[in-house]
């Protein structure tokens, strides 16, 4: 590898892991906040008392539930992913320019959300396809992304890199979504008629975002010394990595077992990410307040508060070791969940995003970190190795999401999928308890 910074240096791991600061906006405007209100806004009709009216959408010939019929478009999107991921990284690796890879994933994701402005029900297809290619953007970049993390840092540098990554993400795009909320909120300032045209606007500029900040990413990445041209055999060599990587891996007690653990709880703790703000918007008695300012806050809570999450458990697992400061973060996950399937009004709501804000930088970014630091000390080609771990997250993603949507829909409330996030984090303490000590 050709390095413009030293292995190790403050300046190379900053640089790599600005792309968090440059990516996490997708995750907070069209994932978290102003996507979802935006969504709902079109498909939700509530009475005064906050009774659900209307929140059926038509699509294809067949009615949905409107957030069931957005977990089953992501649901295929973490398929695509899934099945691909691996093959993509395996090719990365054999062509040794993982950097084309994430340029390719980050423009795919950053011109779909620009895409966004013009979701429309009338162009409904148009508007979730958009959605579906930024789900694949974002997360299909994060493979080579994350595989990039044992090169740019030691081990003993991993845990607090990692943590940095989630750090910049938090704070980056809660700068965008502040600017985006004073455009919307303060519409008429700017000429706007209305809250509409600039809340589809802020979509252009999560886009816009993205794009232009991953460039100073770009700039440091280290380059192979020797790039090999692609071949007709080189679909064929993807396939050889993933099945040499997978025979490591049945061989690696230690990886297997950590792998199994954080399938079981990233598939909850994703999909409460996925879903919080619809949890809020149909859950949550909003009478007498305003329910978008009310989500918002509880938004920007739950990111603040997880730039302190993610340093705290980086500082835990010093002291504590990573698999022991895991288990007790899915502890924190089972008593947070307990506590939502009860709550109904706004303040338990702001108590909740507290709650888990505090465990959801941790566990990211510390999941990261032990998976990049339990690969063998042998490794070269990392991307295939991440995307493995990416497969086992985007898998859990999956089944959490349509096991979400099946209960939405079979229910008619969110409430009683908590229960089932419980038992997921259940399952993880259970399993990470069986990973021996390396």
């Amino acid at each position: 590898m050709q390095y413009k910074y030293p292995k190790g240096s403050k300046k190379l791991i900053r640089a790599w892991a600005f792309y968090d600061w440059a990516n996490s906006v997708y995750s907070l405007v069209i994932v978290s906040s102003i996507f979802p209100i935006f969504y709902g806004a079109l498909t939700l009709v509530k009475d005064q008392q906050g009774n659900v009216l209307h929140n059926q959408v038509e699509f294809l010939g067949f009615s949905f539930k409107n957030d069931s019929l957005i977990s089953f478009v992501t649901a295929a999107a973490f398929i695509v992913v899934s099945i691909f991921s691996p093959l993509l990284g395996g090719i990365a690796d054999y062509l040794g320019n993982k950097k084309r890879f994430l340029q390719f994933f980050c423009y795919l994701g950053s011109l779909s959300c620009i895409g966004l402005f013009w979701f429309h029900l009338d162009t409904l297809f148009f508007g979730l396809l958009c959605y579906f290619l930024a789900i694949i953007g974002f997360w299909a970049s994060l493979v080579f992304y994350n595989s990039y993390l044992p090169e740019i840092a030691h081990k003993n540098q991993q845990d607090k890199a990692s943590a940095l990554g989630f750090s910049l993400g938090y704070i980056g795009s809660v700068i965008l979504l502040i600017l985006c909320l004073i455009m919307i909120e303060g519409h008429s300032w700017f000429g706007f008629e209305s809250a509409e045209l600039p809340t589809r606007l802020s979509f252009v500029l999560t886009g816009l975002w993205w794009m232009g900040f991953s460039q100073i990413t770009y700039r440091s990445l280290p380059v192979p010394k020797d790039k090999k041209p692609f071949q007709k055999s080189t679909l064929w060599k993807g396939y050889q990595e993933i099945i040499r990587i997978w025979n490591d891996l049945k061989n690696n007690k230690v990886l297997r077992r950590f792998l199994y653990a954080f399938f079981v709880y990233s598939m909850a703790v994703q999909t409460i990410m996925l879903v919080a703000t619809y949890f809020g918007l149909e859950e949550i008695n909003w009478a007498g307040a305003n329910q978008t300012t009310g989500l918002i806050v509880s938004i920007l809570l739950i990111q603040l508060i997880a730039i302190l999450g993610a340093e705290v458990m980086a500082r835990l697992a010093i002291r504590f070791g990573n698999i022991t400061t895991l288990l007790g973060v899915n502890v924190l996950w089972i008593l947070i969940c307990a506590y939502a399937f009860t709550i109904s009004t706004p303040t338990e709501f702001y108590v909740a995003a507290g709650g888990v804000g505090l465990v959801m930088g941790g566990i990211q970014s510390l999941s990261r970190s032990t998976y990049s630091k339990l690969l063998p000390s042998n490794v070269i080609d990392t991307t295939s190795y991440f995307s493995f771990y990416d497969v086992t997250e985007k898998v859990g993603i999956v089944l959490g999401m349509a096991v979400y949507g099946f209960v939405s829909q079979a229910m008619g409330s969110i409430r009683y999928a908590v229960l089932l996030f419980i038992s997921f984090f259940i399952g993880g303490v259970i399993l990470l308890f069986r990973v021996p000590s390396k």
